[in-house]
């Protein structure tokens, strides 16, 4: 309220009441004012008091309900490293396992193919013996006419 507003009410009471009337109707709103404030302190008092055991169990219930999952959450946290350290541990056997496999393998067919060539290469040591022998005799005897195909097949001298 503004203080024109004031004024305009002080005025319409004065006119209403009377100015000795004033200081009567002040001292009756004054303890208007005094007994409806201690009425809400005492119904603030009174809920404070009525609600403090609620809030003193809700507060309990809470920190339960808090320390239970902290403790779930903890136990839910060991167990799943667990489970990852034991899954991590296994995978990485394997792959140890499957490496040296690989390695096994690999030497084998080294081994193999070492093998494999060697006896080509002896094979084709002895047909290329046997032709250098084969041709050395039909060397000799034989002789191209010009009337023969040139299929290089033939070994020529002159």
């Amino acid at each position: 309220m503004s203080g024109q507003e004031i004024f305009v009410i002080i005025i319409v009471v004065l006119l209403l009441f009377g100015a000795d009337k004033l200081p009567e109707i002040a001292r009756s709103m004054s303890k208007g004012m005094r007994d409806f404030r201690k009425a809400t302190d005492d119904i603030k008092r009174e809920f404070e008091e009525s609600t403090s055991e609620i809030r003193r169990d809700i507060n309990e219930v809470t920190n339960t309900i808090t320390n239970d999952v902290t403790d779930i959450s903890s136990d839910i946290r060991k167990d799943v490293n667990e489970v990852s350290d034991n899954l991590q541990k296994e995978v990485n056997d394997f792959k140890n396992d499957v490496d040296r496999d690989v390695k096994e393998v690999k030497e084998n067919l080294e081994t193999e193919v070492n093998e494999v060539k060697d006896n080509i290469e002896k094979d084709v040591n002895e047909v290329k013996d046997n032709l250098e022998k084969d041709t050395g005799e039909n060397n000799s005897t034989y002789k191209r006419t010009i009337n023969e195909q040139d299929d290089n097949y033939y070994k020529y001298t002159d």
